[in-house]
């Protein structure tokens, strides 16, 4: 099936060749029973991918159905895929058929499938191997045809090195990937789809279709369009809707497209061309930690400067040992019963004796980035007072990677 047809048939808008290797590469598989793992960043239409391979499978007269496994909560999911039978946890008043047995001959869409847990995970690699599942609370094993499309806005290769994905899993779904082009790389693409999606809005609300001047569209064009064609569909309806005049101007158009954070715009880190959202959210918060890294190397520079130029400073904080060990024995002693006493340092305290500073060691502190992601977390925890949303907005993550986060690191409120 030729390229063109695909597109005008399910309303592909967009010429790019990354696009149309990608339909070219769904279209040939689509006929074939192979297991096929869309990968691309959320709102690149990557459903449609799976709705084009179904519709041109010879499965297209069987059922097919879209599971966002991100969105079933980790108890009920392998409930929702496989079933249960009656009396098999809270809740389970009857036997219920799961998905795989639902769709039987037909396409299962499994999106977000990065957010399985790991038991499901093993459950879907049976099915895959073997055709064969077990519904919860039972040891009667049924058979089921189901072809499977997965599709993840992360870096699942990256995650099975971490172990929060099964490599067996992702090699056996990575049959055939497809890669969804992300809108920024496929810039030439940008004026085709916001001009579509006007004229649909001009038809939908009975108003003159908006137009763009040149400055304007140069300006759409650039801009890195995060949420890709969801965020660019839900512009063109906005500035339908508000704009005041009909041909949009790029300083009108500029009331319309939000401020990127600053941390957006820092260089992007090397990795493989599935984005993830994940992968993108713990970025920033590696950026976080660098700098405050190199905040604190920067002082610590500086202390010990201070102190080769001014020896003195070392003078001052010089004290006999004798001297120490009495004073401490006696401020603690006071501060044991309740009596003022001197505020002293705590037996921890760095004490210089030498009179002549002729040599440094460099003291080289933790650089585990999880021990220093851990306590960013905390830190912004205590900062909100425990509040997870304004703690995830202040660290540049999403709510679920924080709470993902917090029972990673077994993180109390």
């Amino acid at each position: 099936m030729e390229i063109q047809s695909i597109k005008n048939r399910f309303g592909i808008i967009g010429n790019s060749p990354a696009l149309n290797y990608a339909l070219q590469v769904a279209a040939q598989v689509a006929n074939t029973d192979l297991t096929v793992m869309i990968f691309g960043e959320s709102g690149v239409g990557k459903e449609v991918f799976s709705t084009i391979i179904h519709a041109l499978s010879a499965r297209k007269h069987n059922p097919f159905i879209a599971v966002n496994c991100g969105a079933i909560p980790e108890g009920t999911i392998d409930s929702e895929l496989f079933g249960h039978e009656k009396g098999s946890f809270t809740g389970a008043v009857d036997n219920r058929k799961g998905y795989f047995e639902t769709v039987n001959g037909g396409t299962i869409f499994l999106d977000e499938i990065g957010e399985m847990p790991m038991g499901t995970q093993a459950r879907l690699l049976r099915v895959l191997e073997t055709g064969e599942f077990i519904r919860v609370g039972s040891s009667k094993v049924q058979k089921t045809d189901v072809r499977v499309i997965g599709a993840t806005n992360r870096d699942l290769l990256t995650h099975t090195q971490h172990g929060k994905f099964r490599e067996d899993l992702y090699y056996r779904l990575n049959t055939v990937p497809i890669r969804v082009p992300s809108l920024r790389d496929r810039q030439e693409d940008i004026p085709l789809l916001f001009r579509k999606f006007c004229v649909d809005f001009s038809e939908r609300y009975k108003t003159p279709s908006i137009q763009l001047d040149d400055e304007a569209r140069n300006l759409l064009v650039s801009y890195p369009w995060p949420g890709n064609v969801r965020e660019l569909k839900n512009m063109a309806e906005q500035i339908s809707v508000l704009a005041q005049d009909k041909l949009v101007t790029a300083q009108e158009l500029k009331r319309f497209l939000p401020d990127i954070p600053h941390a957006s715009r820092l260089p992007m880190l090397a990795a493989p061309q599935q984005g993830s959202s994940d992968f993108a959210s713990e970025r920033d918060i590696l950026y976080k930690l660098f700098f405050d890294m190199k905040k604190d190397v920067t002082e610590l520079k500086k202390m010990f400067f201070d102190i080769l130029q001014n020896p003195s400073l070392a003078h001052a904080a010089a004290y006999q040992e004798e001297d120490q060990d009495h004073m401490l024995h006696h401020g603690y002693a006071q501060a044991e019963s309740g009596k003022p006493g001197n505020m002293l340092a705590p037996p921890q305290a760095i004490i210089l004796h030498d009179h002549k500073i002729d040599h440094h060691e460099e003291v080289e502190e933790t650089l585990s980035i999880a021990d220093k992601e851990k306590e960013l977390i905390v830190k912004a925890l205590k900062k909100h007072k425990g509040k997870r949303k304004d703690a995830a907005l202040d660290l540049g993550i999403s709510e679920r990677t924080l709470y993902r986060k917090l029972k990673e690191y077994n993180i109390g409120d």
